[in-house]
């Protein structure tokens, strides 16, 4: 795909940003040293912030663009206007607190370039905190179980794995990594993009679902790499997180299975997490409990609000929540 711009490189590496003067200093000097001009152009998208970070940007980082928005659009409707506006052939949504390695996004676009069925793709994900380690929100790519749950290669659950290279070959997943995610922006657009319904949590697990159901594939590309500080948002035991993680994926199930087996599936879901509910009541953790209450609550409300779209069904997977907890599959190769 050529640009549509002879003076613009092919790919906007678009970073969104809120009140992240901190963030833009740490992490952006690193993505601009890995990041080849003659291939992709840095832009901040600025999501209303009233600290330093449009100052940061002009005095110390003059070779960034700089998008500015009137106020804070968040996460998935700022990055829908960035790419409506900016409308480069490729776009990768880059986390605030991301360092990518040296020639990550060569890779990733020599990848895409190679591969026209692809219409997304992420880099292997370590922690910034631990590069020998796995980073939880995407890995080396990642999977739907056949409960609905996701799962990723070098992470289970809350159980992330040394990269000891065993994960390296490219791989076709079920989602990539909102944390590093390359789109064909045309097919981001004609997706409709991150819904804003989401809030935070699964937001690109929906839409990679969403580009596989137009028929395109959705691929892991360990050769480019980058590492990611991650958690810092919510921690894991935030009831805010509990909430959101079980009522997006409500919703994702929702709105991407297939009609047929749907309504079964989805009582099933509510008998898993009836148990999940029992488990924090047993261990006194009410807010926890609590959480999980109110995110069937607001599912069944924003279920009623939803247009029916073309679905598909997920892939045959393992269950994971058998191998993990009776089985004591902890690792993506044991499953």
């Amino acid at each position: 795909m050529k640009p549509s711009n002879d003076n613009r490189p092919p790919v906007a590496v678009i970073i969104l940003n809120w009140n992240g003067a901190a963030l833009l200093r740490e992490y952006l000097p690193q993505v601009i040293a890995n990041t080849d001009p003659a291939v992709g152009c840095i832009i901040v998208a600025d999501n209303g912030s009233d600290d330093d970070s449009r100052t940061i940007l002009a005095d110390e980082f003059p070779q960034v663009e700089l998008l500015a928005f009137d106020r804070n659009y968040g996460f998935a409707e700022g990055y829908n206007r960035a790419l409506e506006t900016t409308r480069y052939p490729y776009t990768v949504l880059l986390n605030s607190d991301v360092a990518p390695d040296p020639q990550w996004l060569n890779r990733l676009y020599a990848f895409m370039e190679s591969h026209p069925d692809c219409a997304a793709c992420q880099p292997k994900l370590l922690s910034y905190r631990d590069p020998s380690m796995y980073e939880y929100a995407g890995a080396c790519g990642g999977y739907i179980d056949r409960n609905g749950y996701p799962y990723c290669r070098g992470r289970i659950f809350g159980t992330c794995e040394p990269d000891t290279g065993k994960y390296d070959s490219e791989a076709e997943v079920d989602w990539a990594t909102g944390a590093a995610l390359m789109v064909r922006t045309d097919l981001y657009l004609k997706a409709g993009g991150l819904d804003p319904k989401f809030f935070a949590h699964m937001e690109e697990i929906d839409l990679c679902w969403r580009l596989r159901t137009m028929g395109h594939k959705i691929y892991a590309v360990p050769s480019a790499s980058v590492r990611h500080l991650g958690g810092g948002s919510l921690p894991a035991s935030n009831p805010r997180k509990t909430y959101l993680n079980f009522r997006n994926n409500l919703f994702m199930l929702h709105k991407n299975l297939p009609v047929a087996g749907k309504r079964a599936f989805l009582i099933k879901r509510r008998l898993l997490d009836t148990i999940a509910w029992a488990k924090f009541v047993l261990t006194l953790d009410m807010p926890n409990a609590a959480a999980i209450v109110r995110a069937h609550r607001d599912f069944a409300r924003m279920r009623r609000e939803y247009k029916d779209t073309p679905t598909s069904p997920i892939p045959p997977r393992p269950n994971i929540l058998v191998e993990y907890y009776l089985r004591g599959h902890k690792t993506y190769d044991s499953l």
